[in-house]
């Protein structure tokens, strides 16, 4: 759609971020037959739903808050968004060692027997005991720890996750823009004037919308004070979570979860089959979102953390790659970042008689169920239209014969011999049944044209630029896809002068 048209057009939804919230939310909107426009300043899940540990679960120790509500309903979506997307969610084994003198053993009984048994689990297995002296999984870990609980969840490829959310939203008609901040909003007639302002060639243009989805994330409270001139009190605390990428730490496929002294815990889980990624901190933040950085102190935190535990002690010298990101909590005034609460809150209003939502907090696992409930409230303002409809509904590229990645990796590999296995694996992972649209009608890798690494060619990243919204070589290897990790820091500058080529012949046309 057109600047033009969507300057004529009044949509009846217009939701403000493109993170895993933002971009879920237009995807269940759109698709109950709503109009929907969507402004992303930056790129997709380029905020906080690129930057956590990326899983999918209950999040067992919320049990010690009572959020209980929180836990159980993340529960319950695990094996629904498992379901939906099974090219980007997979199983995990959680093993939890016990470490006398922090939580009994009683209590962690207690808590596992509770996660096991109040989300519906069905495909998933349940809690188990370890004997580590035996389990493969003690191996790695100092010979003081002899036992361990081992549990359910799930990961999630979280950038991917929104980038498909976004592309199915899209696809059902949804004018999504990424690179695109909304500059103000203000109102005018029973509606919002939103001005938008590309940010890679600076022009504007003006929407109208009916209602707006303010679901900017760590900008939320900005997004109110400078784009919507509402001077509310900040409502949201930002706590900032860091991670530390090592060289992988041991061959099996199981993460760990670590209790530590300070009653925080940190994960280990394995990375992109080289790595083993080590989080999270959780501390409180007060600069700018965008420039969030680990902290000396943090990555101190992290290794020495992580060195109670394993027999390899881990240092500073070992990290091959960190980030870090900022999570909106709703301020709920608790007295230390770890316990403020993880559970979203709403806040509807009227602001001169136009209806606002405000969204905070959230994690990636509850976000479809978010969704629903931000449509309910648009719903009581714009009239009912569709029903709820994404529990069932596979994200672009699940659609795979009984969600079953495994057959079709083998499918992939039957139907197109010259992909390598590792190849066939990673692109079945990342694009599912999609895969198939760029690989189409190619008979060697020469057909997909220059391959940058790790077969990474020329016809993939053209894909991701016409259907998922990539700009940069950033974009490319570190959002939709990981392989920055793996590739000679040099490439990125020969992706980047392929796009700008490419973008030089698409104007010259």
């Amino acid at each position: 759609m057109s600047e033009q048209n969507t300057a004529d057009k009044i949509f009846d939804v217009f939701v403000i971020g493109g993170g895993v919230n933002g971009c879920g939310i237009a995807r269940d909107a759109v698709g109950r037959g709503y109009s929907v426009h969507l402004a992303e300043m930056n790129d997709l899940a380029s905020g906080t739903s690129s930057k956590a540990t990326k899983l999918i679960h209950g999040g067992l120790r919320y049990l010690e808050y009572y959020e209980f509500r929180l836990v159980r309903e993340a529960l319950t979506e695990r094996e629904i968004v498992w379901r939906n997307a099974p090219h980007l969610v997979h199983p995990l084994r959680f093993v939890l060692p016990y470490f006398k003198g922090l939580r009994p053993a009683w209590m962690l009984r207690i808590g596992l027997f509770l996660y096991d048994y109040i989300g519906g689990r069905k495909k998933l297995p349940p809690t188990r005991t370890l004997d580590l002296r035996h389990d493969e999984a003690g191996k790695p870990l100092k010979p003081i720890f002899s036992k361990a609980f081992e549990y359910s969840d799930c990961w999630v490829n979280d950038a991917r996750f929104v980038a498909l959310n976004a592309r199915d939203a899209a696809d059902r008609g949804a004018v999504v823009r990424t690179r695109c901040k909304v500059v103000e909003a203000r109102r005018d007639g029973g509606q919002w004037r939103i001005r938008l302002q590309d940010q890679m060639t600076w022009a504007e243009n003006e929407v109208r919308a009916k209602l707006i989805v303010n679901a900017a994330g760590p900008w939320v409270d900005s997004v109110m004070e400078k784009v919507l001139s509402h001077n509310e009190p900040h409502q949201v605390r930002l706590v900032q979570g860091s991670h530390i990428i090592v060289p992988k730490l041991f061959d099996h496929d199981r993460c760990y979860i670590f209790q530590n002294p300070d009653g925080r815990i940190i994960f280990a889980i394995p990375y992109e089959d080289e790595f083993t990624l080590i989080g999270t901190t959780d501390q409180d933040y007060k600069s700018d979102p965008a420039k969030v950085a680990i902290t000396p102190e943090e990555t101190d935190y992290l290794c020495k953390a992580a060195s109670e535990y394993f027999a390899k002690e881990i240092t500073p010298a070992d990290i091959v790659w960190t980030y870090s990101g900022v999570r909106p909590l709703y301020d709920d005034h608790a007295s230390a970042a770890q316990a403020a609460t993880r559970d979203y809150v709403i806040k509807e209003e009227l602001i001169d008689g136009v209806p606002l939502i405000n969204i905070f907090g959230g994690k990636i696992t509850t976000y479809r169920r978010l969704s629903e409930s931000i449509l309910e409230h648009v719903e009581k303002t714009l009239g009912a239209r569709g029903k709820p409809w994404t529990a069932e509904a596979p994200l672009p590229g699940g659609d795979m014969p009984n969600a079953d990645l495994d057959a079709f990796i083998r499918s992939l590999l039957a139907r197109k011999p010259f992909l390598s296995p590792a190849l066939a694996r990673r692109l079945a992972k990342a694009y599912g049944t999609r895969a198939l649209l760029f690989l189409k009608d190619a008979n060697s890798m020469a057909d997909l044209g220059r391959d940058f690494g790790k077969g990474l060619t020329a016809a993939e990243i053209d894909y991701l630029v016409a259907q998922e919204w990539a700009v940069s070589a950033e974009d490319i290897l570190w959002r939709r896809s990981k392989l920055g990790l793996h590739l000679p820091p040099e490439v990125a500058g020969e992706i980047s002068a392929y796009l700008a080529a490419k973008q030089t012949a698409t104007v010259l046309q």
